[in-house]
C-alpha cells in the first residue's frame, strides 16, 4: 500500500476531513493558542470556527489588539490570569504562576508575594476572589514605564463591585507595579 493509500484508508472523498485536511489542526491550534495566550488569542480561534456555528449576540463584540502594545499586554495577561484562576471546575495554579513568571518582573513578583502574605488576597486581582468582567484601558507614559488600568467587577445583580488599579509596565514590557491608585 502506498503512503497517499495509508492516509485516505477509511476516509471516503465526501468526509469532512478529507474535504479539508487543515481545518482540524487549524481550530485545534487556534484553541491551544487560546488557553496559552489569553485574549488576544481567543479572538484567533473563534475566527477558525465555521460561520454555521450558532454563537450567543455578545459574542460578536470585536477584541482586538496590536503585538508590542503595552495596553494589548496587560489586557492579555489579566485575560490569562483570571481564567486560570477562574475555572472554579479545575483552577489552574500552574498556569496563574507561569504567567506571573513570565508577565511580573522579578523584583515586583518578591514584592506581590510579600503583599499576599500580609493581605491574605490575590495580589494581581487585590481580591480573595475573581472578577466576573475587566476592562482595561491606557492610562498614559510615565517616563520610562507606562501605566495602565485595569478595572475588575466582581459579584453579580445589584451587588457588583468595581475595583480599578493603576499596573505600571516598563519600558521591556514587564509588569512592575500594580497599585489602588494612579502612579501620577
Amino acid at each position: 500500500m502506498n503512503d497517499m493509500n495509508v492516509m485516505n484508508d477509511g476516509m471516503n472523498k465526501k468526509s469532512p476531513a478529507h474535504r479539508r485536511p487543515g481545518r482540524r489542526a487549524a481550530i485545534a491550534a487556534g484553541l491551544v493558542l487560546a488557553v496559552g495566550l489569553g485574549v488576544s488569542a481567543q479572538v484567533s480561534a473563534r475566527a477558525s470556527v465555521p460561520a454555521s456555528a450558532k454563537v450567543s449576540a455578545t459574542a460578536h463584540k470585536p477584541i482586538s489588539g496590536t503585538s508590542g502594545q503595552v495596553v494589548t499586554r496587560v489586557a492579555d495577561f489579566y485575560g490569562a490570569y483570571v481564567d486560570a484562576k477562574g475555572d472554579y471546575t479545575d483552577p489552574d495554579a500552574t498556569l496563574a504562576t507561569a504567567l506571573r513568571k513570565h508577565y511580573l518582573t522579578p523584583a515586583f513578583a518578591k514584592r506581590l508575594a510579600a503583599w499576599e502574605k500580609k493581605n491574605g488576597a490575590d495580589g494581581v486581582l487585590r481580591a480573595q476572589n475573581v472578577p466576573v468582567r475587566w476592562t482595561v484601558t491606557d492610562n498614559g507614559s510615565m517616563g520610562h514605564s507606562h501605566e495602565v488600568v485595569v478595572t475588575l467587577t466582581f459579584g453579580s445583580g445589584e451587588t457588583l463591585q468595581k475595583t480599578k488599579l493603576f499596573v505600571l509596565v516598563e519600558r521591556y514590557n514587564h509588569i512592575s507595579g500594580i497599585e489602588t491608585t494612579s502612579a501620577r
